[in-house]
């Protein structure tokens, strides 16, 4: 078995090259692998190709890049938390292939599988399989480039014929994940909410960094309880149980009998 411990997210992060590609989980704010990022951030890397359910907050995930001007294009599912998000993609700065939610999941878990490419009904009768999505602004109110006409094909499922448009696989260069534990054999272990897009960001990428809350030695970790075997990752960074984690909004109940 390998020893995939690395020392620092600094060290972990340090080959990623100028216009590399990356897949980043996390879900909202949820599971974001904010020191990963924040080293990404310090390193000084640029035109990075980013998929990512979403792009963080102005302050704080992977709002931080985009504020820095490090990001070239975003594959998302959903872009509406951040204001200079807004900003960037109407003016023309940023590249933006927006992607239904359940699409982009499982293309993701395709690319990190070894499958091309799939069917599915999500997008049919819309631009997302018709094409003409704005991907990119031209800065003055037009769209300087625009998302491209889609496979589509009639199957006969369950005895019922139907349209499926083809949906192609997503691999990046790097992964980026955050994991409640994990092992120096890069076995991991998510907690709850924040289990999120990590599995399938990790398995996406043909380099997946982890960074873990708490790193333990090969056993301590339940084999029945393991979420993402080792076998798709390649660095695991420990980065404690006090890291910062943020949410989005905070909605709580008032207090019986007040």
């Amino acid at each position: 078995m390998i020893d995939k411990r690395i020392a620092s997210a600094a060290e972990a992060v340090s080959d990623i090259p100028d216009g590399a590609s990356l897949a980043v989980g996390g879900f909202g704010l949820s599971g974001n692998p904010i020191a990963l990022i924040e080293a990404l951030l310090a390193q000084g890397t640029r035109e990075l190709s980013i998929v990512s359910n979403n792009c963080g907050v102005d302050d704080w995930g992977l709002g931080i890049l985009l504020q820095a001007q490090r990001i070239r294009k975003m594959t998302s599912s959903y872009v509406g938390e951040n204001k200079e998000f807004e900003r960037q993609f109407l003016s023309g700065e940023l590249e933006l292939e927006l992607t239904p939610q359940g699409t982009l999941a499982e293309k993701l878990r395709a690319g990190g599988s070894g499958i091309a490419a799939f069917f599915t009904q999500t997008g049919v009768g819309t631009q997302v399989a018709g094409g003409g999505l704005p991907r990119r602004y031209d800065g003055a109110g037009g769209v300087a480039v625009a998302s491209p006409v889609k496979d589509v094909r009639v199957f006969t499922v369950g005895g019922s014929s139907r349209e499926y448009v083809l949906e192609e696989a997503i691999t990046t260069d790097f992964s980026l994940v955050h994991a409640a534990a994990g092992d120096r054999y890069g076995n991991l272990v998510f907690h709850k909410a924040a289990r999120n897009f990590n599995p399938l960001a990790a398995m996406a990428g043909r380099v997946c960094i982890a960074q873990v809350e708490r790193l333990v030695e090969p056993g301590e970790l339940d084999p029945d309880s393991i979420h993402l075997p080792g076998v798709f990752v390649h660095r695991v960074v420990e980065v404690g149980t006090d890291i910062e984690k943020r949410i989005e909004r905070r909605t709580v109940a008032a207090a019986e009998g007040k």
